[in-house]
């Protein structure tokens, strides 16, 4: 029950920091906005994997998901 708790605490604490990156990319790029969700999704992969702007407790949380789960966690929003 612990674990169920910490998973949906992690996975609400994940699109948290997805919708940051992308309110981030935006103010870089206005054009973030118009790219489909699978193009930001991809660019948001990256930006994890290159560790961008992002904390080490962050980055470990965000790397466990894959380009789909990014995807689909934009789509929830």
């Amino acid at each position: 029950m612990l674990h169920d708790k910490r998973k949906d605490l992690d996975g609400e604490r994940q699109k948290q920091l997805l919708q940051k990156l992308v309110s981030d990319m935006s103010h870089q790029d206005p054009n973030v906005y118009y790219m489909p969700t699978a193009g930001i999704a991809a660019l948001l992969h990256e930006t994890i994997k290159t560790g961008g702007r992002l904390s080490a407790e962050d980055r470990e949380l965000l790397q466990r998901l894959t380009l789909r789960d990014i995807e689909v966690l934009l789509s929830l929003h």
